[in-house]
């Protein structure tokens, strides 16, 4: 038996709902998912973070920086708090990891300015300290010094990991924001894949502004509610989402403040309406972005939180007829845990000196080793 080679992913999305912490074993040829598990973000701090992540004039807000300081720290603290309660669940001791990957929270993502960056906040010396396990983060700049958006990064892990040469697959997260990876059943097609738009972070927003609750499970408000064609037809008209591939997007443009003036332009609607039109914004955008593309059959696999939505599942499901919606459990793979699974293995990628990125997905001018090394 091959001894084991195990890495842990960390992240928490653009949806900014806990800490994901998956424990991989790498030593087979198809990564094997050894533990998960879920670290609540406080209150208080998920809301000092939403703030962090709005965009603002620097001038009325000089405690920025020392916010953005303080809790680049005190997420450092709780991821590694994660990775630890993590390893405490399976038993297993810290020095039998290799590394872990840290995604981190990204509180500003700008590709498109004259001088792009990413920003993700959890120090890593924080975590490799508190863990006694090295660290590897900050993915997303060597893509952006290659001339890359930063992102997506996990196309090339669910290239490794879910392409078929039977069916033609598309790899759907609906985090905060959705993305997609085009896999084609013929391998010497290039990989494709970008964000999408919107995915559950209006809603979320909308749901936490009016109700007070971070999701609308299963999207039972959204069913209570009728799609307001006249505000969809506005929301679906953000340049963005017409824009072309290579492209990456997130809570700086889709916020309630991009919602506000529209809907102040709408005539009034109950609040599920609005909830049900945005679900339809992403399920459109969505389905608009796969029926562009070359392939028109194949399999769709949903991961992240909205492939809990069973209304957002069942509007996919009808705009996209010819394919066949389901989530990536189907293929063996739980649908909470692609993205930290995901970021484990790109830790693995950089110790092995191996490239993380795929350039016809970033833009990059090529492939790099993505990330820093931050030893135990």
């Amino acid at each position: 038996m091959s001894k084991s080679q195990l890495y842990v992913g960390l992240m928490s999305g653009t949806s900014i709902d806990a800490i994901d912490a998956a424990l991989v074993d790498f030593s087979s040829a198809q990564p094997s998912l050894v533990a998960h598990h879920n670290h609540v973000i406080p209150e208080d701090i998920k809301n000092r973070i939403a703030e962090l992540c709005s965009p603002q004039t620097l001038s009325p807000r000089l405690s920025e920086i020392d916010s953005y300081g303080e809790l680049h720290i005190q997420l450092g603290q709780l991821f590694a708090d994660a990775c630890l309660a993590l390893l405490e669940t399976a038993n297993i001791p810290p020095e039998d990891v290799l590394a872990i990957g840290n995604h981190g929270q990204t509180i500003r993502h700008r590709p498109n300015g004259s001088f792009p960056f990413s920003l993700q906040i959890a120090d890593p010396s924080t975590i490799a300290q508190r863990t006694g396990i090295t660290t590897v983060a900050d993915f997303r700049l060597r893509d952006m010094a290659a001339g890359g958006q930063g992102a997506p990064l996990v196309p090339a892990f669910h290239q490794a990991v879910f392409h078929s040469d039977k069916i033609n697959r598309i790899i759907l997260n609906i985090g905060g924001i959705a993305n997609i990876t085009v896999l084609e059943k013929n391998k010497s097609e290039k990989v494709l894949g970008f964000d999408t738009g919107p995915g559950n972070t209006l809603m979320d927003q909308w749901i936490k502004k009016i109700k007070g609750e971070a999701y609308d499970k299963e999207g039972a408000w959204a069913k209570s509610g009728t799609t307001n064609t006249e505000l969809l037809k506005k929301l679906l008209a953000h340049p963005y989402l017409s824009a072309p591939a290579p492209k990456s997007t997130g809570r700086e443009i889709f916020n309630l403040n991009w919602l506000s003036p529209i809907l102040s332009e709408t005539d009034e609607l109950k609040p599920e309406d609005i909830q049900r039109t945005l679900l339809e914004l992403t399920s459109n955008s969505i389905a608009q972005s796969i029926k562009n593309l070359s392939i028109k059959i194949g399999e769709v696999l949903v991961c992240g939180g909205g492939s809990h939505n069973c209304l957002l599942m069942a509007s996919l499901a009808k705009h996209l007829p010819e394919f066949s919606i389901s989530t990536t459990a189907s293929a063996g793979y739980p649908p909470d845990w692609i993205e930290a699974m995901a970021f484990a293995w790109l830790a693995k990628q950089t110790l092995n000196h191996l490239p993380g990125n795929l350039p016809n997905v970033t833009g990059a001018k090529s492939q790099v080793v993505l990330g820093g090394i931050y030893l135990k």
